[in-house]
């Protein structure tokens, strides 16, 4: 279960009256890499696999699957064995669920470059958006973010909802990754605003295009642009402002010199 019911007193006005209401849940998994402590994630209690992995790829902790021996998931512990027994963060991390990230300086020199022909009509980016929003849990807790992974017609693969949207991001990576996908074909759908730790993990997972319903920042679009990811946001009705990598929207093309 995401959400729980609390009592609450309601107000409306100037009356109050006990009521209950469905708050989202929040827990703390801990992650251990080859025996030593990695970081702290407050996170939804669910898809927690997914979480593991696609962070562990998304960190550079791995960079391939297969580089996993095990994970074992008990309680609020992830434990993690991988090929390389020296594979760990160089420093522990606490992963908050209302930033996601405590990444606060992007290198836009040591981030890979996306791979990848994909071409986007309209349309698809439109209906995903559109999809991706189309939540339960975010209607009754009002609480969640949603992060959805599709493929290039529009398809969706997986939908991942947390309280963390860079923790939602994981998921959806880490299900491609179990699942055997090509990033290089797919697009990532976030509920929330488009942050430089969202769009470093599309370069990291090779995703070529990360939309939006809400806003972008200033480093993201610059570290998007230095990697050739495309960043498109406010995709509301049939409007959306794609900021970098405009070959990648069917009908766009770069703004004019000065604009």
């Amino acid at each position: 279960m995401l959400y729980r019911e609390l009592p609450i007193v309601k107000g409306d006005g100037e009356t109050f009256v006990p009521a209950t209401h469905p708050v989202v849940e929040e827990m703390p998994l801990s992650v251990t890499v080859n025996g030593r402590h990695a970081l702290t994630a407050m996170t939804s209690p669910a898809m927690l696999r997914e979480f593991v992995v696609g962070f562990l790829y998304t960190e550079r902790i791995v960079k391939e699957l297969r580089e996993i021996e095990s994970i074992r998931i008990e309680g609020n512990t992830a434990s993690v064995l991988t090929k390389n027994p020296f594979a760990i963060l160089t420093s522990h991390k606490t992963v908050l669920s209302g930033c996601g990230g405590s990444t606060s300086f992007l290198d836009t020199g040591r981030l890979p470059a996306i791979r990848s022909d994909l071409v986007l009509a309209p349309e698809a980016i439109r209906a995903a958006t559109k999809e991706t929003l189309d939540s339960d849990l975010h209607r009754i807790t009002g609480g969640i973010h949603l992060v959805g992974l599709f493929e290039g017609e529009g398809k969706a693969i997986r939908i991942a909802e947390d309280i963390g949207r860079h923790n939602a991001l994981d998921r959806v990576v880490g299900h491609g990754l179990l699942e055997g996908i090509d990033f290089s074909r797919t697009f990532a759908v976030s509920s929330g605003r488009i942050s430089s730790e969202m769009v470093r993990k599309c370069l990291v997972a090779n995703i070529p295009v990360i939309v939006s319903r809400g806003a972008t920042t200033t480093t993201a679009v610059e570290a998007a642009e230095a990697g050739g990811l495309t960043v498109i946001g406010f995709v509301r009705s049939k409007k959306m402002n794609v900021y970098t990598g405009w070959g990648r929207v069917r009908g766009a093309s770069p703004p004019s010199a000065g604009e």
